[in-house]
């Protein structure tokens, strides 16, 4: 719940900022924190940022600190609410029975953050006081994170923090009717009610009290690390910091962009796809019972964000050849369970070898790759994706997405884009706006054209579509 709401608050004032939404209530984020970035597994992943125990003062070689100017503004007043409501009736003839379903789901979550304040470092004291300064290399801090060639340091330089308790409310509610001796249940798990007339409902409400002073998120400046400790303040916002290495350094991420930098904007996002057309085919050549389950349960996943970026967690350690612990995935017993059947699924096809043994086309890779740009999109885009699961919607989408990465206009009259209904069009448009790309009609003609942003989610959005393309083709 917390971890969705700060993000749903980053997304709202900061999209594409530097803001960093808190994760986790157990976080303890000030001014000068330590935190360990981590880049992921595919280049255009935002990194991971993981915050520590320690102070920037703490890894400093000399023993007199530094003392932090900070200024403090009022920044705004936060209260929002999101939610979705499904609604859904299903009539099917046996040749001995009939069965009637009708299930209704909504689920709301309100976010009062009330009147917000941010703290500033001063950034010219934080440049005067590192003269000459030099960490301490021998702290085990820094030798755990510098071993990790994919990790670097950052300290909090800003952060925006609660001046008065507040709450975070989730309310959810679902109703189920059905004939014929079926039960209906759906993938919450709270409060449940069975009627004798053979509906079934369940509410839950939960409130989570927030304290004063709670951060809620935060952004970092990096440190580029010489070997003997000395160290520069990345200034400059499109400036990453890292340790110094011997010779070149190591390229492990995958994917990684080879586009020239003059390329247009539809030439990169066909070569970057391209490069991963070997993933889409080998999701589509599964045997078709496992792509539908595989379908089946993404979309259940889809349903809750959270559970979208436990799922992606969980396949990249497994494509780094770590063993995951399902015991930490902070979500539902529900999408606990999807989770696993999903990795049950992928462990049937017989195909998980780890990309660093090669495998770079694995199922389990392939997979990682629709899950990880599902966890990078924005809500709205995850949450249309989630009704358009199906061959019907995904085949017009997925022409969409050629269009974006070809010239940029087709023909309405195309036998694939009549399941766009006027009112699935228009969540087609708010879907591709929400991933910065604009679909415009032009007398018989839809064209595509991609915002220039900072970010890849044209990129993700394309993905996505193609990766469940893959799963539904042939259904």
């Amino acid at each position: 719940m917390f971890a969705t709401a700060t993000r749903n608050f980053v997304e709202e004032v900061d999209h594409g900022g530097l803001l960093i939404p808190v994760s986790s209530l157990n976080d303890t984020i000030a001014i000068l924190t330590v935190v360990v970035k981590r880049k992921r597994f595919w280049f255009w992943q935002k990194p991971k940022y993981i915050p520590t125990d320690f102070t920037f003062n703490d890894i400093l070689r000399e023993d007199t600190p530094i003392k932090p100017g900070i200024i403090e503004t009022d920044f705004l007043k936060y209260n929002g609410t999101y939610g979705d409501k499904i609604q859904g009736n299903v009539d099917t003839n046996f040749v001995h029975s009939n069965m009637s379903l009708q299930g209704k789901d909504s689920s709301k979550l309100q976010s009062s953050f009330g009147s917000l304040k941010k703290e500033e470092l001063d950034m010219q004291k934080l440049l005067r006081d590192s003269k000459d300064r030099c960490l301490d290399m021998s702290h085990s801090l820094v030798q755990q994170t510098k071993e990790k060639h994919r990790q670097s340091f950052g300290i909090v330089k800003e952060r925006i923090v609660t001046t008065q308790p507040c709450s975070v409310i989730e309310d959810v509610q679902q109703e189920g009717e059905c004939g014929g001796g079926l039960s209906f249940c759906g993938p919450k798990n709270p409060k449940l009610s069975l009627k004798e007339n053979g509906s079934l409902s369940k509410d839950s409400n939960v409130t989570m009290e927030i304290p004063i002073h709670t951060t809620i998120a935060y952004a970092l400046i990096e440190l580029e690390i010489k070997h003997d400790g000395h160290y520069e303040l990345c200034l400059m916002s499109d400036t990453t910091g890292g340790f110094e290495v011997d010779g070149p350094s190591l390229k492990g991420l995958l994917g990684v962009s080879g586009a020239p930098a003059d390329s247009s904007e539809n030439n990169r996002l066909r070569q970057e796809l391209e490069r991963l057309s070997d993933h889409f085919q080998l999701l589509s050549a599964l045997p078709v019972a496992t792509r539908s389950s595989l379908l089946q349960q993404m979309t259940k996943v889809m349903e809750d964000r959270g559970a979208v970026s436990s799922l992606s967690s969980v396949l990249e350690q497994m494509c780094l050849d770590k063993r995951p612990d399902l015991g930490d995935v902070t979500t539902t017993e529900s999408q606990k369970q999807n989770i696993q059947e999903i990795l049950a699924l992928l462990e049937q096809s017989g195909r998980m070898q780890s990309a660093q043994a090669g495998q770079s086309t694995s199922v389990l890779t392939a997979f990682h790759l629709i899950a990880s740009a599902m966890d990078e999109v924005t809500n709205d885009c995850l949450a249309i994706l989630g009704m358009c699961c199906s061959l019907t919607m995904l085949q017009p989408l997925e022409l969409l997405v050629q269009c974006m990465s070809g010239k940029g206009e087709m023909p309405l009259s195309s036998a694939a884009l009549a399941a766009l209904t006027e009112d699935m069009y228009g969540k087609t448009e708010h879907l591709f706006a929400s991933c910065n790309v604009s679909l415009k009609r032009d007398g018989d003609r839809v064209k595509t054209e991609i915002n220039h942003q900072p970010g890849n989610l044209p990129l993700v959005l394309c993905i996505a579509i193609r990766g469940l393309a893959s799963l539904a083709r042939c259904v």
